[in-house]
């Protein structure tokens, strides 16, 4: 069993009931205010309060996988990982879905609306992990703080500063997607007659970015590399702040390369290092010694059970020919995701004899996609599998997984330098970046066989294709690259046709839930929709 914060956080998610339920409002604090007492009286309390919000991040609730917190929403579309994955990836050339469940075929389709299941569950969930966050960091104000002292005081706070942290990277998501979500802080006044405000998506760049930078500036996260396993540090704040100055012309209209270079440069000198197998991030025992994993969602098969997150990317792949159980899920096989042919085509070669990232079973799958429903048409892909780097199972594994989903890795941050100098950004250089860039390649080949001499932009999106698919980036880098919606970038099946069509651009950002839009009058549909 995988000892960290998570598995805290499911006691907790089972024994404390005074945290907020998903609400119309996200503002909600705790409604036992006995219960919130007691449990806030103890620095013990607060790290397990803490547990709770890293713990949403990893179950759909607290009594068992096939329910919900998330109220009258279901389990199957309630899970932070699953959903992201859905609308990071099906709306891509990296999956298509052989499933007809709802909501998933609009995202092949690109005829997604404000009624999509699917896309209210990931909005649901991100505002129920920002109100969780909200409750935790208005009983960690300082007036609270100040009962405490020494080492209890200095952890508080930096708990504190982790909730802060978690909360700005979910309005980072809720800015990457819907643009102009609505907003509130532990300051938002209380009560159920409250309705949010919205924010602009430029707006909310400009507070995502205050959060971070007064988190730096202030010293206040535990220092790279020093804090438990998959809780979050100092280097998580400069890479957050990588990839979203990475992406600042989208959100706002100005360019911030050259800050998204001095945020990589600090990652990269806080002494991460590429792990040598590139398969070896995406295993099952991807938790222990992983020197290039900054911050991960921590599962464990058997006690952070939920058919999202990593047990439903590596059940998902499964089908056809595939035994589920070389994949340690030998209860699994639900024969749902594969990659369109512009993936593949990316690699030299399919069976990764030159680059061994090239991780899809090609044994009665066809590369091109003549049905989307039939699973063998299309490369699966076993780059997240549910054994340990040795080849073994986890003990007791069926269906769950014990792979842990990486969120921040110093191989996008390499690709984030690189992008960065590329397009223009200074306090860089194109010989570091073709450095950084030839570093991944040189461990995916093994040898220095597919360095480059020279870059260009495509060759970077190629390569965050390469490095990167199926980790829940294809969209965003798609749109930032003008792509995603263009007739002139195609793959099978984009906009519902068989060899692909361009799109509205309104489609480059989601719209927002009409049940939302319903019970807030203050929210305005973003254009298109």
């Amino acid at each position: 069993m995988k000892k960290n914060l998570f598995n805290i956080g499911i006691l907790v998610l089972m024994a404390i009931t005074f945290l907020v339920g998903c609400s119309k409002d996200l503002n909600r604090y705790p409604s036992n205010t006995a219960t919130a007492a007691t449990v806030y009286s103890t620095a013990a309390g607060y790290k397990q309060s803490l547990a709770k919000v890293y713990g949403s991040f990893a179950l759909t609730s607290s009594t068992g996988p096939g329910n919900s917190d998330l109220g009258g929403i279901d389990a199957g579309t309630s899970d932070f990982v699953r959903l992201l994955w859905d609308a990071q990836e099906l709306s891509t050339d990296e999956a298509v879905c052989a499933w007809n469940d709802p909501g998933v075929p609009d995202f092949h389709n690109m005829n997604w609306n404000s009624g999509n299941v699917i896309l209210n569950g990931l909005y649901s969930r991100s505002i129920y992990q920002i109100t969780v966050a909200n409750s935790f960091i208005a009983n960690a104000s300082d007036a609270a703080i100040a009962k405490f002292s020494g080492s209890d005081a200095t952890n508080i706070k930096y708990y504190r500063a982790e909730a802060r942290f978690l909360r700005a990277y979910q309005y980072s998501v809720l800015m990457d997607l819907f643009a102009n979500p609505p907003f509130t802080t532990e300051k938002s006044p209380i009560g159920t007659a409250f309705l949010p405000p919205q924010i602009s998506r430029a707006d909310l760049f400009s507070y995502v970015e205050s959060e971070l930078k007064s988190l730096d500036s202030a010293n206040a996260m535990v220092p790279a590399m020093q804090n438990e396993y998959a809780r979050a540090d100092q280097a998580c704040v400069w890479a957050l702040l990588a990839r979203i100055y990475l992406n600042a012309e989208v959100y706002t209209g100005t360019a911030r390369y050259t800050d998204a270079i001095t945020y990589a440069n600090k990652v990269i000198a806080a002494g991460y290092a590429l792990l040598p197998k590139y398969q070896n991030l995406f295993l099952a025992d991807n938790n222990l010694n992983n020197t290039e994993q900054l911050l991960s969602i921590a599962y464990d098969g058997q006690n952070t059970q939920n058919y999202g997150g990593t047990t439903f990317i590596i059940n998902a792949a499964i089908g056809g020919k595939m035994a589920p159980a070389n994949y340690g899920v030998p209860g699994g096989g639900w024969g749902g995701n594969r990659v369109t042919s512009n993936i593949p085509n990316l690699f030299p070669d399919l069976t990764g004899t030159l680059d061994h990232r090239s991780l899809f079973f090609t044994n009665g799958q066809n590369e091109s996609i003549s049905q989307i429903a039939n699973f063998n048409d299309g490369l699966a892909v076993t780059k997240f599998q549910n054994v340990t780097s040795t080849g073994a199972t986890p003990p007791n594994a069926s269906v769950f997984a014990s792979t842990d989903f990486p969120l921040f890795r110093l191989g996008e941050i390499y690709l984030i330098y690189a992008e960065a100098v590329l397009r223009g950004g200074t306090g860089g250089t194109n010989a570091q970046a073709i450095t950084y860039f030839n570093m991944l390649r040189q461990r995916a080949y093994g040898n220095a066989s597919g360095n480059v001499a020279s870059l260009t932009l495509q060759d970077i999106l190629n390569e965050r294709g390469r490095e990167l698919y199926w980790e829940c980036f294809r969209r965003t880098d798609l749109v930032r690259y003008g792509l995603f919606t263009s007739g002139s970038y195609l793959w099978p099946w984009k906009g519902g046709v068989a060899s692909g069509t361009g799109a509205a651009d309104n489609f480059n950002i989601f719209p927002i839930p009409s049940v939302d839009l319903n019970a807030n009058p203050n929210l305005v549909q973003n254009k298109g929709y």
